[in-house]
């Protein structure tokens, strides 16, 4: 059993500002987790690890439904009572199938064999030990049950038209989150990390995310130039050397004007993998 003890080592880079939230609550199981939906059955047991704010928590409620329960926990409190805010305002009886708790993935503070499910979106490029995480998903999964994990990879995302800005922001990102303690190219090294965990069995495979519509780039672009310079990511990016204020007001504005081209498009790559406990 997990100690409940914080054994967290890296540092969320994103921060839970509103431009962070604004990617995040466009997250659904349809657009983020189509990988695993075909797993779900009535009735499950589902830990849902990162859950933010709780978009793809409530789908996969409902997906287990009915009889299934879902906990959903995350290092961040304050997100949490965002998300019981969601599955509330959803209804269908979502808020008696949903649990919500604090916890770190490298010490989860459940029993052995907890869970048919246990489900991490966008959260192993950003801990310490994603090795470590696994085996530690993989212990409160049930023998037979699936540990699943969908995360971007950073060095994979192509955009057109090429703008140099965008080149700077990728080469930026990379820099601070690897100072962070994480990995931005994680979805490539999932299979590699489920292996190294004690995982035989794993399904290996890979979505991408594409922005191509008006709205979508400029949707896109508007949370990136707003994260880059007013988020807890830009004030990592400045008090660690890596840029200075300048240099991210340069960047915020090659995004707006890569969005302005009618050609923009963006492709986010993201690994995935279905690892049987």
């Amino acid at each position: 059993m997990g100690t409940g003890e914080t054994k967290e080592t890296a540092v969320y880079t994103h921060g839970h500002h509103e431009s962070v939230l604004r990617s995040h609550r466009w997250r659904t199981a349809a657009n983020s987790a189509a990988y695993l939906t075909g797993e779900l059955r009535p009735g499950m047991s589902v830990l849902d690890v990162g859950c933010g704010p709780g978009t793809i928590t409530a789908d996969l409620a409902e997906l287990v439904a009915p009889g299934g329960r879902v906990t959903a926990v995350d290092a961040a409190r304050d997100v949490l009572e965002q998300a019981a805010e969601y599955v509330r305002q959803r209804g269908g009886g979502l808020a008696d199938a949903v649990t919500f708790a604090t916890a770190d993935v490298h010490a989860l503070d459940f029993p052995d064999d907890s869970f048919d499910v246990v489900h991490a979106h966008q959260v192993l490029q950003h801990v310490g030990d994603p090795v470590r995480a696994l085996r530690e998903m993989r212990r409160v999964c049930r023998p037979g049950g699936i540990v699943a994990a969908r995360d971007a990879d950073y060095a994979a995302m192509t955009w057109y038209p090429a703008e140099p800005g965008l080149d700077e922001w990728l080469g930026l990102y990379r820099r601070v989150a690897r100072a962070n303690g994480g990995e931005p190219d994680a979805g490539r090294r999932l299979l590699s990390w489920a292996r190294a965990a004690g995982f035989t069995e794993v399904a290996s495979s890979a979505t991408a995310w594409c922005y191509a519509t008006a709205e979508e780039t400029a949707w896109w672009s508007s949370l990136w130039a707003d994260r880059t310079t007013a988020s807890v990511y830009a004030s990592l990016a400045t008090d660690a050397g890596h840029a200075t204020p300048d240099d991210l007001g340069a960047i915020a504005g090659a995004w707006h004007r890569w969005a302005a081209s009618p050609d923009a498009w963006f492709s986010v790559l993201n690994g995935e993998i279905l690892a049987r406990a």
